[in-house]
């Protein structure tokens, strides 16, 4: 009785096992086939031709879940769409736009974040010097890393206006090895200087 107890209960849990090994597998394909369509997506909205006015240049119009347009972080290789939006549905397709900040040609602060198991995976090998490009419909505008630093995931100091100042802020969960959820956070600095 006691063997046949321990079969089962090996068999449950290898089961189990298995289904969570599936389930995570079908997690990891779907959130990449959204990030490769938001990203597909942004390269369409990306246009050569500038925009005339200065109105032009520092307009916006996205509502929740948009595409905004594409991160290019040359050291990493790394092309990632922008979406507006920081909750869970907008960050399994992309880096999120926190909407309550900025956007390139405004002169103030553009918050970026990201899960640091996807699309901010390898953000710890980034350093100073290093440039990040937000490429959108209106152009493309170029950020040089400053600063690295860790904060409390409840310090909203990042996301304080830095007008006149265009900041380029990016963030993810730190450190960057836990499997879980955590309570503090990697950010990182770039000023604009194209």
């Amino acid at each position: 009785m006691f063997n046949k107890l321990i079969k089962y209960v090996s068999i449950f849990t290898l089961t189990a096992g298995v289904g969570l090994i599936g389930y995570a597998g079908y997690h990891i394909f779907k959130q990449k086939v959204e990030q490769d369509g938001a990203l597909q997506e942004a390269k369409a909205q990306i246009v050569t031709k500038e925009p005339h006015t200065k109105e032009e240049l520092s307009s916006y119009s996205f509502e929740k879940g948009d595409v905004v347009g594409i991160l290019d972080i040359p050291a990493l290789d790394r092309e990632l769409p922008i979406i507006e939006g920081t909750d869970e549905e907008e960050l399994e397709k992309g880096v999120g736009h926190y909407s309550s900040t900025k956007l390139p040609n405004q002169q103030d602060r553009i918050f970026l974040a990201g899960h640091r198991d996807t699309v901010f995976k390898k953000m710890g090998e980034l350093k100073e010097g290093d440039q990040l490009n937000v490429e959108m419909s209106n152009g493309t505008y170029t950020y040089e890393i400053y600063e690295m630093f860790i904060v409390k995931e409840d310090d909203m100091s990042v996301v304080q206006s830095t007008n006149p100042d265009e900041i380029l802020t990016l963030s993810t969960c730190y450190p960057f090895e836990y499997l879980s959820s955590t309570e503090e956070r990697y950010i990182i600095n770039a000023k604009r200087v194209d």
